[in-house]
């Protein structure tokens, strides 16, 4: 004779439990997305807001190679945005689901949970100083490590060229000339040991850092502006302040190579760039 219950359910962490009384079935759980989910209720998080892609005006999308194919996630979005990604670094995290493991002590054999879905994870920054980036590997903290290391590059590379034109010490040296004949710079004399200047430097750039990462905005992350980082108010004008930003990127990648070229080149001849170029015109 079958008899029929009515069915009692109840929802505890997310899972429907069945009728309270003794059963022999399986216990399973299925969950949404597990970011966000509270007890007795499932919340998927609210959509990323969707991307403007950049116009083009001859239709035809700028790659970094004549004929590439860029990646689906380099949507042409940022700013100088070429299609290079051959690593796949960039590409959006995607995490696998899986249901329950079979937790039936009466069966012989408990099978492993299946696959129920995927996750990806939204790049959002936190309000944590040392690590903002909720997603290490997200596109926007590349764009962000991209760009800061691209302005050190910079001013490296130019700073490389102007100190060993003036002075005639190459860039790889100079840190011997300051530990034999004190701190200096440009052939001047400093009013500071060299300790004394490294502990001003790691308190500033570290106070910098630690503001820096206080801001949660990710455009403001890259370009502050305002009356410190643009007292001309060249970027007012937004089709300028595009310009400029390409303009930045580009120079900031150009230099990034030029200074790997420095290293190298200081390594295997032990000359700085003028005085290699000078060994040419002999």
């Amino acid at each position: 004779m079958a008899t029929t219950t009515a069915a009692v359910t109840t929802y505890f962490f997310g899972a429907r439990l069945p009728n309270p009384e003794p059963s022999f079935g399986r216990f399973q759980a299925r969950f949404g997305n597990f970011s966000g989910f509270r007890l007795g209720t499932k919340k998927s998080p609210p959509p990323p807001p969707p991307k403007q892609k950049q116009k083009f005006d001859d239709g035809e999308r700028p790659v970094w190679f004549p004929g590439a194919e860029p990646p689906d996630w380099l949507d042409g979005s940022l700013v100088g945005d070429r299609g290079f990604d051959p690593f796949g670094l960039g590409k959006p995290a995607e995490y696998l689901q899986f249901d329950y493991d079979g937790l039936d002590q009466n069966l012989a054999k408990n099978l492993a949970g299946d696959v129920i879905g995927t996750r990806i994870e939204t790049a959002e920054v936190n309000p944590t100083p040392f690590q903002p980036y909720s997603e290490v590997f997200g596109l926007q903290r590349f764009r962000e490590c991209e760009l800061i290391h691209g302005r050190w590059a910079m001013l490296g590379a130019l700073g490389a060229l102007a100190v060993e034109g003036l002075t005639g010490v190459a860039w790889q040296d100079a840190g011997k000339v300051e530990l034999i004949e004190g701190s200096s710079y440009l052939g001047l004399p400093l009013p500071f040991s060299l300790t004394t200047l490294i502990w001003i430097e790691v308190l500033v750039i570290g106070y910098i850092e630690f503001q820096r990462n206080a801001e949660l905005d990710p455009e403001k992350r890259l370009y502050p502006g305002g009356k410190f980082f643009d007292p001309l108010g060249l970027a007012s004008d937004p089709d300028e302040k595009e310009r400029l930003q390409l303009a930045e990127i580009k120079h900031a990648r150009l230099a990034m190579v030029a200074f790997l070229i420095f290293g190298i080149q200081a390594a295997v001849t032990g000359k700085g760039p003028i005085s290699f170029v000078a060994t040419f015109n002999k």
